[in-house]
């Protein structure tokens, strides 16, 4: 029997690090639940009240501890549920900040699994750029800065604007961009980076940009799925009020794509990535050349595996759970198109008393658009405005014609309006 399937003669005791009682994380979870053989238990720093009762009805134990993105706490609580209900043989989590923890608390217990320097390589961005240069990947250019002096250095050399970043940035959510001397200092005052506190600034790349999120299986790349941003991530952080949307093209096999199909599994093998989802960000710049942003070791979020499920008619998070329990991953064929386009409060000022108080454009969406839409999470009224670039809901729409995905994304964008004051 292969070693990674010795343990399917029992049962499979899958751990899930949730630290927070997160509905995205817990669909994970649910999935590898749902696969037969499987005892799932979680460690997490929440109680156990604060998850719904037909997830806890799922679990086969629970451990809360003081702070589940702590390896030594993490280990704590991996070393309690083996005693009390046998050895773990997957240690599982999905947020960005918790692939290292988890890496090293696996190296520590000879659990199955990323090990803690490959997971330095997707987490530590400045780390992941040295590692594309040496390869000849094409990437930013970029440098960590222990000081002010150093940051404007670097802006003479490569120019405005910029990105800055704390190395270990989870995406957008970490990134700022600097169009100034005043603004680059601004930010570099912020962090105040120093010597083993360094802030990684990075050339911003001017051109469109995309996601490519793959699946690789002991060390061989088995699927791929490409996510075009309208406008791009960035630009969406440093505007609060614009709503964007993404589109999943039903064909991927066109020119336009032929380079990162080239790159980004080289970039993935370059980084270590032997079996587990990945998000990679690229750009498209203007002179038709591409640029890897930075890659992240676990699956996409903003509700892009509900959109590649949509696009294949397969449940991506249940073939997750089957990649990462069993190391097994059957390839979809692409059947549609899909988009989702995200609501955002407009019309606020920033005050901390403001709430949604009205969505406008619904009635009219839903009658133009019909069964194109296939889901959707909508404001919920009087509550505070979400500070996630995610937005306050969503749309999601689905169609075999890439086309006409693009174009109902984009009526919705124009329709839809979430009311703040």
């Amino acid at each position: 029997m292969e070693p990674w399937l010795a343990c399917a003669s029992r049962m499979v005791h899958v751990l899930f690090a949730i630290p927070f009682a997160a509905e995205n994380t817990q669909r994970f979870a649910r999935a590898a639940a749902s696969l037969p053989g499987v005892r799932l238990s979680v460690v997490s720093q929440d109680p156990p009240e604060r998850f719904p009762d037909d997830f806890r009805a799922l679990l086969a134990g629970f451990r809360q501890v003081p702070d589940a993105m702590q390896p030594a706490d993490l280990k704590a609580g991996v070393q309690a549920l083996a005693t009390e209900l046998g050895p773990v043989d997957r240690l599982l989590g999905i947020l960005e900040p918790l692939q290292e923890p988890l890496a090293v608390v696996r190296e520590q217990l000879r659990i199955r699994g990323m090990d803690a320097p490959t997971a330095r390589n997707f987490r530590d961005k400045a780390r992941m750029k040295d590692l594309f240069a040496a390869h000849a990947i094409p990437c930013a250019r970029h440098q960590l800065v222990a000081s002010v002096e150093q940051g404007l250095r670097f802006a003479e050399q490569v120019g405005f604007p910029l990105v800055g970043k704390p190395p270990a940035g989870a995406g957008a959510k970490s990134t700022a961009r600097c169009d100034t001397a005043p603004e680059l200092r601004t930010f570099l005052a912020q962090h105040r980076p120093a010597p083993g506190r360094e802030v990684l600034l990075e050339e911003f790349v001017l051109g469109r940009e995309f996601s490519f999120d793959s699946v690789t299986l002991h060390g061989q790349h088995v699927f791929h799925n490409i996510c075009c941003y309208y406008p791009t991530p960035l630009e969406v952080m440093d505007n609060p009020w614009i709503q964007w949307s993404v589109v999943l093209p039903r064909e991927l096999g066109g020119g336009e794509y032929h380079d990162i199909h080239r790159i980004g599994p080289r970039a993935l093998s370059t980084l270590g990535m032997w079996t587990g989802m990945s998000h990679l960000e690229w750009f498209r710049r203007r002179d038709g050349s591409i640029a890897i942003g930075e890659v992240a070791a676990r699956p996409p979020g903003a509700q892009f595996m509900s959109l590649m499920s949509y696009v294949t008619d397969v449940d991506l998070y249940r073939a997750f759970a089957q990649l990462m329990v069993f190391e097994t991953f059957a390839p979809p064929t692409r059947k549609f198109a899909a988009g989702a386009a995200y609501l955002r409060g407009q019309g606020g000022k920033g005050a901390a008393s403001e709430v949604v108080r009205a969505v406008h454009g619904l009635d009219a969406i839903r009658q133009q658009l019909g069964d194109l839409i296939v889901e959707s999470r909508l404001p919920t009224l009087g509550k505070a405005p979400s500070q996630s670039y995610e937005g306050d809901g969503y749309l999601i729409v689905r169609h075999p014609d890439t086309a006409v995905v693009t174009q109902a994304v984009q009526q919705i964008v124009r329709t839809v309006r979430v009311e703040v004051g």
